[in-house]
C-alpha cells in the first residue's frame, strides 16, 4: 500500500491498462475529506493536534467479492481508487501474482530509485563542521 500510495495516478493506471481486469464495481465512489494529525512531545508526551490534512479514499469490489480499500493524501478520487483496485486484485487468488509483478515491483523500483537519487542529491550537500583549537592562551 505504501509503493502505490507513493506512486503518481498515471503510473498506477499505466500499469493497469496492460492488464485484462475483471469486472468491478465502486462500492464507495472515491471521496475526499480531512483527517486530524496527531503529534506528541518528544514522541512519547503528552498528544496534540498539529493540524488537518486532506485525504481521498474510496472502496471496489470484484466480481469474484474481494473488497479492496484505497486511501491517498491530497484530493485525488482517481488515486485512491485506483488504490483500491489494487487493494482488492492482490487479495484475488487469480490475480494477486500478476498485480504484484506487474504493478506493485516495477512501481517499488522506481520509488527506490527516486529516493536513492534524493539521497545521493542531499549528501552531495553535506557539510563538515568542526572546531579548530587556536593557540592562545
Amino acid at each position: 500500500m505504501a509503493v502505490l500510495a507513493h506512486a503518481e495516478a498515471g503510473e498506477i493506471a499505466a500499469r493497469l491498462r496492460d492488464l485484462a481486469l475483471p469486472a468491478h464495481q465502486d462500492l464507495r465512489a472515491p471521496e475526499s475529506g480531512l483527517v486530524m494529525l496527531r503529534g506528541r512531545v518528544g514522541g512519547d508526551g503528552a498528544p496534540f493536534n498539529l493540524g488537518e490534512a486532506t485525504v481521498s479514499r474510496a472502496a471496489v469490489r470484484l466480481a469474484s467479492g474481494e473488497v479492496g480499500f484505497g486511501y491517498t493524501l491530497g484530493r485525488d478520487g482517481e488515486k485512491a481508487r485506483l488504490i483500491a483496485l489494487c487493494d482488492a486484485l492482490v487479495q484475488s487468488r487469480d490475480f494477486g501474482g500478476l498485480v504484484e509483478r506487474s504493478v506493485i515491483a516495477p512501481l517499488r523500483e522506481q520509488l527506490m530509485v527516486r529516493r536513492t537519487r534524493a539521497a545521493e542529491e542531499t549528501a552531495a550537500t553535506k557539510v563538515d563542521f568542526y572546531t579548530m583549537v587556536r593557540g592562545e592562551g
